[in-house]
C-alpha cells in the first residue's frame, strides 16, 4: 500500500492506514484508529484509539489527538496542538480510593474536525466542539466554543477575528474593506466569491472574473 512507518514509530496491531501515507519517527498510533490515505503523522504525535482520520490530513510533530476525535479530509494540525475529551477530569474517584481507567466514560464528549480546516501551532482544542469546514485557529488558541465555517479564531478564549477563504487568505467585502453582518465577499489572493449572513458563510459556485476553476489567474 506504500505507506511509510518510521522503524521507531509505535503502531498498534488493528490500526489502518491507507495508501501512500507517512508515520515518522517516535509517533505512537493507538488500535482501533483509522487513517485514510495520503496522509502525515508527524514525529512524537500521540494518537489514541477509536479516531477516525480523513484523507490528506497533515498531523505535524508533538501533536496530542485523544480518544473520541474524527478528523475530516484536508485538515492540517499544526505541530504542539493538543485536544481534550473530558469536561471533568480527576485521576481517581471521589474518595481517592480508586484509579480511573484511560478509556472512555460517561463524560467523555466527541470533537469533529470539519474538511478542510486549520489548526495553529500550540491550539488546545476543548472537548465536545465543531471545528467547521476551511476554519482556521490561530497560533496558540484556546478553542472553548464551536467554530462556523470559514471563521478564524484567535486568543484565550479564541474569538472570531475575521473570515478566511479555502486558499487561507482572509476575506474582505466586494469594495476592498473589512466584511460587514451581511454581504458579499471576495478573496483577493485566488478570487473566490463567498457571501455572509448573520455570520453564516456559504459559497458561490464561480470565482471572480479573471480567475478559473480552481482560483488560478488567468493570464
Amino acid at each position: 500500500m506504500n505507506v511509510r512507518i518510521h522503524p521507531t514509530a509505535i503502531v498498534e496491531s488493528g490500526v489502518e492506514i491507507g495508501p501512500a501515507s507517512t508515520v515518522w519517527d517516535s509517533a505512537h498510533i493507538r488500535a482501533p484508529t483509522t487513517i485514510g490515505s495520503q496522509c502525515v503523522v508527524g514525529e512524537k504525535s500521540y494518537i489514541a484509539y477509536g479516531v477516525a482520520i480523513g484523507d490528506r490530513v497533515k498531523i505535524n510533530a508533538f501533536v496530542y489527538i485523544c480518544t473520541a476525535l474524527t478528523i475530516e479530509t484536508g485538515v492540517m494540525i499544526a505541530a504542539g496542538t493538543v485536544f481534550t475529551n473530558d469536561p471533568f477530569p480527576r485521576a481517581t474517584t471521589p474518595d481517592l480510593l480508586t484509579l480511573k481507567g484511560a478509556g472512555p466514560g460517561e463524560h467523555t464528549l466527541p470533537t469533529i474536525v470539519r474538511e478542510g480546516a486549520t489548526i495553529g501551532a500550540r491550539c488546545v482544542i476543548g472537548c465536545g466542539l465543531e471545528i467547521g469546514r476551511f476554519a482556521m485557529v490561530g497560533m496558540g488558541a484556546v478553542v472553548t466554543r464551536d467554530v462556523p465555517p470559514f471563521h478564524l479564531v484567535a486568543g484565550h478564549p479564541a474569538r472570531m477575528i475575521g473570515l478566511v477563504c479555502r486558499c487561507g487568505y482572509r476575506l474582505r467585502d466586494m469594495m476592498g474593506l473589512q466584511a460587514k453582518p451581511s454581504g458579499e465577499l471576495d478573496c483577493g489572493a485566488c478570487g473566490r466569491l463567498y457571501r455572509l449572513d448573520d455570520e453564516r458563510v456559504s459559497e458561490f459556485p464561480e470565482p471572480l472574473r479573471g480567475y478559473d476553476a480552481v482560483g488560478q489567474a488567468l493570464r
